[in-house]
C-alpha cells in the first residue's frame, strides 16, 4: 500500500509567547468587553505556550489591506514551502538517499488562508528543479481538515500510479488574516489559538523504490464525512477587509456527539476498533477539542500526548498541524504492525480519517 516515507516541518521565524498575545488582546479588546479579564482566560487555559508567526507582533498593531495581506501570504508561502520541500526530499532522519525535485510526479498543495492564481506550488516549481510535467493539484478551503485530506488524495493517486512519488505540502499563514477591527468573541478566541506553519510529506506507491531508515506508516484506508447544513460551524466570512474567522463555541460538543460514530463505523469496516489503535494522530484543534476526542473515543491522555505537545509549541496552524503530529509519531517509538488513526475536522462541517499501519523499512 502507499507509504509515507518522509515528513518535514518549517517554522516561521517570529516566536510569540502566549503571554505576549494575551497582553496584545487585552489592549485591543478592553473597551469592547466589560468582562475582558474573564474572557482572556482562554489564553491561559488553552494549553498553548508559544506560536510561530510570519510577521512580528508589532505588525499587527496597525491595519493592513486585503491586498497587502495576500501579497505577504504569497511571498512567505513560497519561501516557507520551498524550504519545507527541500527538507522533506533530503531528510536523513527518514531517507537512505536524497531525492531531487525532479523525481516528484505530483504535488498536492493544501491551504485556506490566502489566495493565489497561479497557485503557490507552481511558484515553488520555479524555485526548485521540478519537472515541468509534474502534476499540480491545489486544494483550497478544507481548513483544519486539509492536512489529512491531502494524505487521502495522495494515497489515491499512489494507488492509481504505484511508481509515483508525491508531495503533500500544507501551508497556512493564519496570522495574516487577523482583523484588528473585528471585536467578536470568535476573533478573540481565534487570536488565542491560530498560528502559522508549513509541513511537507513525501508519499510513494508500492513500486517507487524508495529506501528508508526506519519503519514508516502505510495508508490502508481513508474516509471523508460531511455534516449537512453546518456551514456556520467553522470557516471564513469573506468581507471587504479580508477573511473573518467563523469559529463556533459548539465544536467540542459536535466532536463528542458526531465523531465517535464516524470513527467506529470506519474501523468496523476494516475489522478493527479503537482498542487496536496504538497511535492516535489527531489534529489538535484546541484543548477542548482534544478533551472531546478523549471522552468520545475513550482514549487515555497518553494517546493525545503528541497532539498536545504540538498544540503547546505551535498552536493551531490549521491544515499543517496534523502533519506536525504525524512527524512526531514517525520519529517516535513505533513497531512493525502498529496501527495508527489520523483524524482532522474542518469546515463543512467535515471530518477526515486515515488508517495507518507501520511496516518494516521500505
Amino acid at each position: 500500500m502507499p507509504s509515507i516515507v518522509s515528513a518535514s516541518t518549517y517554522h516561521p521565524p517570529h516566536i510569540v509567547e502566549q503571554g505576549q498575545t494575551a497582553a496584545f488582546a487585552r489592549e485591543l479588546f478592553k473597551d469592547d468587553f466589560r468582562d475582558i479579564e474573564r474572557l482572556l482566560t482562554v489564553f491561559q487555559n488553552g494549553q498553548i505556550q508559544k506560536r510561530h508567526f510570519a510577521m512580528p507582533l508589532t505588525w499587527f498593531e496597525r491595519d493592513h489591506s486585503l491586498q497587502e495581506r495576500n501579497d505577504l501570504y504569497i511571498e512567505k508561502a513560497v519561501e516557507y514551502g520551498t524550504e519545507a520541500v527541500k527538507q522533506c526530499l533530503d531528510d536523513e532522519r527518514f531517507l537512505q538517499q536524497s531525492l531531487t525535485a525532479g523525481d516528484i510526479d505530483a504535488i498536492f498543495f493544501i491551504s485556506s488562508s490566502g489566495m493565489a492564481t497561479p497557485s503557490i506550488e507552481s511558484r515553488i516549481m520555479n524555485c526548485l528543479p521540478f519537472s515541468d510535467e509534474t502534476k499540480r493539484i491545489p486544494i483550497w478551503g478544507l481548513g483544519c481538515a486539509g492536512g489529512a485530506a491531502g494524505i487521502s488524495r495522495a494515497y489515491e493517486y499512489c494507488l492509481a500510479f504505484p511508481q509515483a512519488k508525491v508531495l503533500v505540502l500544507a501551508i497556512e499563514l493564519c496570522s495574516l488574516t487577523f482583523q484588528r477591527n473585528d471585536r467578536s468573541k470568535s476573533n478573540l478566541v481565534g487570536t488565542s489559538l491560530f498560528a502559522d506553519g508549513t509541513a511537507c510529506v513525501l508519499m510513494t506507491g508500492d513500486e517507487a523504490g524508495i529506501e528508508t531508515k526506519r519503519p514508516v506508516p502505510s495508508v490502508l484506508k481513508t474516509a471523508s464525512k460531511l455534516m449537512p447544513n453546518s456551514e456556520d460551524v467553522m470557516g471564513w466570512e469573506v468581507k471587504n477587509s479580508g477573511l473573518h474567522v467563523v469559529f463556533s463555541r459548539d465544536i467540542p460538543v459536535i466532536v463528542r456527539d458526531w465523531l465517535g460514530g464516524f470513527v467506529d463505523t470506519f474501523l468496523e469496516k476494516e475489522g478493527l476498533s479503537m482498542k487496536e489503535i496504538t497511535h492516535f494522530v489527531a489534529h489538535p484543534g484546541g484543548k477542548k477539542v482534544l478533551d472531546a476526542y478523549e471522552e468520545t473515543l475513550k482514549l487515555s491522555a497518553e494517546k493525545t500526548l503528541h497532539a498536545r505537545n504540538v498544540l503547546s509549541s505551535f498552536g493551531n496552524m490549521s491544515s499543517p498541524t496534523v502533519l506536525y503530529v504525524l512527524e512526531q509519531f514517525m520519529l517516535g517509538n513505533v513497531k512493525q504492525g502498529d496501527y495508527g488513526l489520523m483524524t482532522a475536522l474542518g469546515p463543512g462541517f467535515s471530518g477526515e480519517l486515515v488508517l495507518l499501519k507501520w511496516g518494516e523499512t521500505v
